[in-house]
């Protein structure tokens, strides 16, 4: 199996070795470089391209989100796990506007930081399924996976479950009520109601009532289109 390469860019001596022990410990990466300054961040880029970089956004000679600009600009496509204890809404949204799905709030425990790792794999894994020649519905099914993943970062919610819920959602010729969408996938009803409701409050989904011969209407949902 090839390991995804993982850059670490954390101005903390000990914070970056813990970090370091957390990626060890993740049998699908390894760690190929760890730089102290938003400048050796950009030099270690340049001289081994990695998959992932984990970027905290405080460092001593320049903000992450100028590392972040600056690798955007230099044609780094690499996934960015932002690290960091900035929590302002206008940070959260730099870092969203230039490609980062993934955001971790320090301190996180080592499954918080692999539970993103895992979702980089299962994203580059399918992404190389895309060769050549996009169609126009691969480029759909592309743009909702970055939107499902931008719409699991939020605590209680399972970014893989979300989108394994997006996807049958998807793939449905009708709309699917909660009841049917926990069936496909062996999940409680409640569960998948829940999931089904953040795609719509994320904008990916709608919900509409079915109304039937006597009681509540049920409610169906949806996926949006991504044109």
């Amino acid at each position: 199996m090839n390991k995804l390469g993982v850059l670490i860019v954390e101005d903390d001596f000990a914070v970056a070795q813990v970090t370091r022990g957390f990626v060890a410990r993740n049998p699908r990466f390894e760690t190929i470089g760890v730089a102290v300054t938003g400048g050796e961040a950009l030099r270690a880029m340049s001289d081994a391209v990695p998959e992932v970089i984990i970027l905290d956004i405080f460092l001593p000679d320049m903000p992450g989100t100028t590392v972040l600009a600056r690798a955007r600009a230099a044609g780094i496509r690499a996934e960015v796990i932002a690290v960091t204890a900035a929590r302002d809404l206008d940070t959260v949204r730099f870092a969203r506007a230039h490609g980062v799905h993934h955001y971790l709030v320090k301190p996180f425990p080592m499954q918080a930081l692999h539970d993103r790792l895992d979702d980089v794999w299962n994203a580059h894994q399918r992404d190389a399924q895309f060769t050549g020649h996009l169609e126009q519905a691969d480029v759909d099914a592309l743009m909702r996976r970055d939107a499902v993943v931008a719409a699991g970062q939020r605590k209680g919610v399972s970014p893989l479950t979300l989108e394994r819920v997006a996807e049958t959602l998807g793939a449905a010729e009708d709309p699917l009520s909660a009841t049917e969408v926990a069936e496909r996938l062996g999940m409680a009803r409640v569960s998948a109601r829940r999931y089904l409701e953040r795609l719509v409050e994320s904008g990916l989904a709608r919900r509409s009532p079915r109304y039937g011969a006597t009681g509540r209407p049920e409610l169906l949902y949806s996926m949006r289109s991504t044109a």
